[in-house]
């Protein structure tokens, strides 16, 4: 998985915190390097591919690489898009932009004017590309089928959690309101009496900020005696995510909002049922009654029932997953994500 020397097409990740767009690249690159002339600019990622600093990327980007007009940059932030338009409008290389956009609201006017100048501009659903007016096509995020793949055996792999019970509940993403971390504990509050084989788990960091909010959180589990049956795991390296993915029976999402959201597709490719909030992608997903359930945002008494719809029967949840699987291979796979960034890069080298 080495970089291109002279790569037609650099791919940027600058923020340092690790977060679902962080998660995106890191699986695309490495498939990306097979099919292109590909160089990677940001922070290193758990799959090992070598990068380069932003100053490297402007001075390897001076001139166009052989053969090409041009370089493409493909980038996912706003402060990637100011670097980008300053690289191509100020300093002048030879580059064309190609923003992802995965927002399901009307941008703030200034993202809007970044994203008016780009080159070609990728939106994740059909809903978000409702807010952005020169869209140039609708690419779904894509899961890595190797590594979320079901395990052995879905009903026994709880086993391998040191966890109690038989089954597994879990929520994953970082704790803090809009996730609707406070939604799932209630939700489990009022489901797991009525679930006795069954333990959820939180898997995700709280930053400082939010450790108050998490404390509270812990406060209301223990008072209802369910400190044992609702854990927190703190932040699971990303390398590991896949095994708790496998782990659990069922995956919950329920963030008050969420531009896309890739933990219960990720989930969803290991065999997890599904139960999520309407909101982000995951009306795409959630086939309700086939892999699983959606409920309105912030109706924890909704997703408790929900759940113990799903979790009184692991046969039919262990059913729902499979569902789950074949859904995400059908419509959500990494390699239709790249077919699908890969034809607007095509489109832009062809027009030059």
């Amino acid at each position: 998985m080495t970089p291109s020397a002279d790569p037609e097409v650099i791919v940027f990740n600058l923020k340092r915190r690790y977060t679902g767009v962080s998660a995106t690249v890191n699986a695309l690159v490495p498939l990306q390097l097979g099919q292109w002339r590909l160089g990677y600019c940001g922070t290193p990622l758990s799959n090992g591919v070598p990068c380069m600093t932003l100053r490297e990327a402007i001075r390897l980007s001076r001139k166009p690489p052989a053969g090409r007009a041009f370089r493409i940059w493909h980038v996912r932030r706003d402060h990637e898009m100011m670097a980008g338009l300053w690289a191509r409008d100020v300093l002048r290389l030879p580059i064309k932009l190609v923003f992802t956009s995965a927002a399901q609201h009307l941008h703030g006017w200034f993202p809007r004017w970044l994203i008016s100048r780009m080159d070609a501009v990728i939106s994740t659903t059909p809903k978000a590309a409702s807010f952005v007016p020169n869209t140039t096509a609708v690419v779904p995020h894509g899961i890595d089928l190797a590594r979320f793949a079901p395990p052995p055996d879905k009903l026994t792999a709880w086993a391998d959690s040191g966890l109690p019970g038989r089954y597994g509940i879990g929520v994953f993403g970082r704790v803090r309101p809009d996730k609707g971390s406070d939604v799932f504990v209630d939700a489990m509050i009022a489901a797991l009496p009525h679930l006795p084989d069954a333990t959820a788990v939180i898997a995700g960091l709280a930053q400082p900020q939010h450790q108050a909010y998490q404390d509270e959180l812990k406060q209301r589990i223990a008072a209802a005696g369910l400190s044992e049956r609702i854990v927190f795991l703190g932040e699971v390296p990303a390398g590991e995510v896949h095994r708790w993915y496998q782990r659990c029976l069922l995956c919950v999402a329920c963030p008050r909002y969420e531009p896309f959201g890739l933990t219960p597709f990720e989930a969803a490719a290991t065999g997890c049922a599904l139960v999520c909030s309407r909101t982000g992608a995951f009306e795409e997903l959630v086939q309700p009654g086939v892999n699983g359930y959606l409920v309105d945002t912030g109706d924890a008494a909704g997703l408790a029932d929900a759940v113990r719809r799903v979790m009184a029967d692991p046969e039919q949840a262990r059913a729902m997953g499979e569902a789950a699987r074949q859904r995400v291979t059908q419509h959500f796979s990494l390699a239709q994500e790249a077919r699908g960034i890969g034809q607007v890069y095509e489109r832009l080298f062809a027009a030059a």
